[in-house]
């Protein structure tokens, strides 16, 4: 499969937040110049999935990636983010949330949401071990205020609450 397009479109979105006027054409110049490696790797069918494409980052501090395919009904899903396994429907407004595994963790996301008027429409979790770290990706039906994700990050269990925007359209 000729996955060029989808590696610009993987490399735009990387660094969008860095060079706002980068596009699936320009994106593996803009990489090249400033001196990021790239490198794919295609292999044949592993695991269960007939076809799925993961982007893993290094840097000097850290390693993250991030897993996703398509099913059968033409919609993309999420399948592993930093090594953890999960399956979860791709919106566009999503809450990312990576906190230690403990108990209440879903109920305290929920009221905190809730009570902020943040309706979840979907909501998948994901950890790596018992009491070790866990991930909550959730789909909501519009955007999460700040102050919202303040109040998430203010609880000991949390490490990070962003937004994530996308366009599924």
């Amino acid at each position: 499969m000729n996955t060029k397009a989808l590696t610009s479109a993987l490399l735009a979105g990387l660094i969008r937040n860095q060079v706002a006027d980068v596009n699936m054409v320009s994106a593996p110049i803009m990489i090249k110049e400033k001196g990021i490696v790239l490198s794919e790797v295609k292999r044949d069918k592993t695991g269960i999935y007939d076809g799925y494409i993961k982007l893993t980052v290094k840097t000097d501090k850290q390693t993250r990636s991030v897993a996703g395919t398509v099913f059968s009904d033409g919609k993309p899903r999420f399948i592993q983010i930093k090594g953890i396994n999960m399956d979860a429907d791709v919106g566009a407004n999503m809450v990312y949330i990576s906190n230690t595994d403990v108990p209440g963790m879903i109920g305290f996301i929920g009221t905190t949401l809730g009570n902020a008027g943040v309706n979840i429409a979907n909501f998948q979790l994901g950890r790596d071990k018992e009491g070790g770290d866990a991930i909550a990706l959730l789909y909501v039906d519009g955007p999460v205020a700040d102050d919202v994700l303040a109040k998430l990050t203010a609880n000991p269990a949390v490490r990070q609450a962003r937004p994530l925007v996308f366009n599924v359209d």
